[in-house]
């Protein structure tokens, strides 16, 4: 029926309007206010910085980690200062011996054995692999990691000097040699945790791994004074990177030297070595 037809009062029938097109489509994709994809990968930088804050995450959630590298060093550097369990040496009081140690020992604790055991199932179970895989290099990949635990460090730092200040610690010395001390100790434990994790299979690393760091821990000048083993013992001992570390902190931080050059040389030699051993021996699958 055409329209002529129709009765005069029957409405007309209307074009049905085009629906109202959204206010960016009609601006081209380079338009400023326009959404598009950058299918270019992020900067390494930022990569580098998202791994690292990824690591920090998954390291302070996981309980028993989180036990090794902050609860037991703080628990036993109250217990070793405030309780007369063992001898000290070099005068002072037991709070100024005790904390260089622990400290030591938490570089160890996080630097070798968390990052040695974390990393060892990280690539038994291929997610070292699969993030090989992805925009991000793998020399990336393993800066952040030392960075998460840079960061891990920082809060293990605070809680023990916390700790250590309330139960009336005065540490002496430059700081710029104990960030030295640090910072080498962590890189040589850190080379020797790859090294470690990238050699054996994740079941071996978890048992060397903790056996390394209750050796380590007996031995290292950290609760037991190097002067209670034999002439010949020490002259092998303090060659340890552990040993280095713990004795040049008491140096600094307990009798006020300037510069521990020879401890510092001891952990620089330990780091070339752990570095260049987990570049050469290191398996991501």
């Amino acid at each position: 029926m055409s329209a002529e037809t129709l009765a005069p009062n029957q409405p007309q029938p209307q074009p049905r309007p085009e629906p109202a097109k959204a206010a960016g489509d009609a601006r081209p994709l380079g338009a400023p206010g326009s959404f598009r994809a950058d299918p270019r990968p992020a900067p390494v930088g930022r990569m580098i910085l998202a791994q690292a804050r990824f690591e920090t995450k998954l390291l302070l959630r996981n309980g028993e980690q989180l036990l090794l590298a902050i609860i037991i060093p703080a628990l036993m550097l109250v217990a070793f200062a405030a309780e007369p369990i063992g001898t000290i040496t070099g005068g002072g009081s037991r709070i100024d011996y005790y904390a260089p140690g622990i400290i030591g020992m938490a570089v160890l604790s996080t630097a070798f054995t968390s990052q040695a055991i974390a990393t060892g199932f990280e690539r038994r179970y291929s997610v070292l692999k699969r993030l090989g895989a992805t925009p991000l290099p793998r020399w990336g990949l393993l800066a952040g990691k030392s960075l998460s635990i840079l960061a891990v460090e920082c809060v293990q730092m605070a809680l023990l000097i916390g700790i250590a200040l309330a139960m009336g610690w005065s540490p002496h010395g430059d700081p710029i040699a104990v960030l030295l001390l640090l910072a080498l100790g962590t890189t040589a434990f850190s080379g020797l945790a790859l090294w470690l994790a990238g050699a054996l299979r994740a079941e071996a690393t978890l048992a060397v791994a903790n056996f390394i760091f209750l050796v380590f821990i007996g031995v290292g000048g950290v609760v037991v004074p190097l002067t209670k083993f034999g002439h010949g013992a020490q002259s092998v001992l303090q060659f340890l990177p552990i040993s280095a570390l713990t004795n040049g902190l008491r140096d600094v931080l307990q009798h006020g030297t300037a510069m521990p050059w020879g401890p510092l040389g001891i952990l620089a030699a330990w780091a070339v070595v752990a570095i260049a051993g987990a570049a050469r021996f290191f398996k991501w699958e």
